[in-house]
């Protein structure tokens, strides 16, 4: 206890020295710019968002455990962010922490009250991957199956409320969140609710049984491992060895099959979200494996995202006053969500034209590989810019937003090229 008591400590004072750092960093730079123009005061913002936003990142990457994963929510959530803290904190996504074996075994031993020889035939020292909060290693049951063991790291747990308060006020501090308290604090409940349902490995669980029932019943070749209940707990998570091919791997397969697999992704993710109401909403290439028959294997249901039916009606509406251009419902559903300051105030031929692009690679024959639909955006936002400020980001739509994103770049990658279109009409809820 007195450990793990200094450890916090030593944690909260790093932490509480990085916030108080980026208080002075940023008291400083507002008077050295009272009498500045509005270009220099704009370059001196934007440098200044850069050294705390470096600095951050630093700080939370060097820090094993919650704090860590608290920094790569934030960073998933790079929407609330200038692009200079963004693209700071984006690389906290991908560092992973490793712990020695030893603590790892006690871990285990702990959670179990007995030694790890008599839990498992065979268990892994090197870890077969590693994350914020924990680390898999391969295994063998009694029995003679071959499994992965999640692994959560000892302590990690115990202050993540304080660690989340600390990483608030340090971007509060720099005045980078752009939303407003209300919002923010929304946000931040969120971010809370996602960190302590990622920390207990048995809600984890219980989303795996939730979704493998629902896939089994709907598509035989979405793979979700099996979870072994009478070897798993709140920090060790057993579940049967599911094995496939990398998204680099499966990104040389012949076309159809790549075509295959990108219709399979979409799929499972429509289902979830229209159907389900409950979506895997962590789409990073790693938590997807390939199999040549078709199949694709989908890890990590510690991040997953519960739909109200009011939000998916939303969702639904805004989906169908895009594809018959009703702007004016669409700023509506948008205002409902938080998602538009004031309505009138972004021009129509640019609603027009962002339409257009989002709905491009489902409304008809799509050259992934090409993504003209992310090159025209990029051309696109010059002319949209000036009109930025008029959307907010909305907890409610923010891991949507990612997640389909997410997955629009694993089509991408897995370069699929085919028409989506009666796939996407499949999905969406009828009237």
């Amino acid at each position: 206890m007195a450990k793990n008591s200094a450890s916090a400590g030593r944690r909260f004072m790093k932490l509480a020295s990085m916030t108080a750092s980026i208080a002075t960093k940023t008291v400083s730079n507002s008077i050295r710019n009272l009498t500045a123009d509005e270009e220099k005061k704009n370059q001196s913002r934007s440098e200044l968002f850069q050294t705390i936003g470096l600095q951050i990142a630093d700080t939370l990457g060097e820090m094993k455990g919650a704090v860590m994963k608290v920094g790569q929510i934030a960073s998933q959530y790079k929407d609330i962010f200038p692009p200079e803290v963004a693209k700071a904190i984006a690389k906290l996504q991908r560092q992973a922490p490793a712990m020695p074996f030893e603590q790892i075994k006690q871990q285990v031993e702990k959670e179990f009250a007995r030694p790890i020889e008599q839990i498992f035939s065979h268990f892994d020292e090197q870890p077969f991957a590693a994350a914020s909060i924990g680390q898999v290693h391969r295994a063998t049951l009694p029995n003679g199956d071959a499994v992965v063991v999640k692994v959560q790291y000892p302590g990690v747990d115990e202050a993540c409320e304080s660690d989340l308060k600390q990483v608030r006020l340090a971007l509060r501090l720099m005045g980078v969140l752009k939303i407003d308290k209300k919002l923010q604090d929304r946000l931040f409940e969120e971010i809370q609710d996602s960190l302590h349902e990622e920390l207990n490995y048995e809600i984890e669980a219980q989303n795996l049984k939730v979704f493998k029932t629902f896939h089994e019943a709907l598509d035989s070749k979405i793979i979700i491992p099996h979870v072994y209940e009478e070897y798993s707990s709140r920090r060790v998570l057993t579940l049967s060895l599911e094995l496939g091919e990398s998204i680099e791997t499966a990104s040389t397969w012949e076309q159809s099959l790549r075509n295959e697999l990108g219709q399979r992704l979409i799929q499972a993710l429509g289902q979830q979200i229209f159907f389900l109401k409950r979506f895997h909403c962590d789409p990073h290439p790693g938590n997807f494996a390939f199999r040549q028959d078709g199949s694709v294997v989908i890890y990590d249901f510690g991040g997953v995202k519960t739909l109200s039916s009011e939000l998916l009606q939303h969702f639904t509406a805004l989906i169908q006053a895009g594809r018959c251009g009703d702007i004016k419902t669409i700023e509506t559903h948008l205002v409902a969500l938080d998602a538009l300051a004031e309505k009138g105030q972004f021009p129509e031929e640019l609603y027009l034209a962002w339409i257009e692009i989002f709905l491009r690679p489902l409304v008809s024959y799509y050259d992934f590989a090409e993504n003209s639909s992310h090159h025209d955006g990029m051309r696109l936002m010059k002319q949209s810019l000036k009109y930025w400020d008029v959307f907010k980001p909305s907890p409610d739509t923010l891991m949507v937003n990612r997640t389909i994103s997410g997955h629009y770049w694993n089509l991408i990658h897995l370069k699929v090229h085919d028409d989506l279109s009666e796939l996407f009409e499949s999905l969406l809820p009828k009237d």
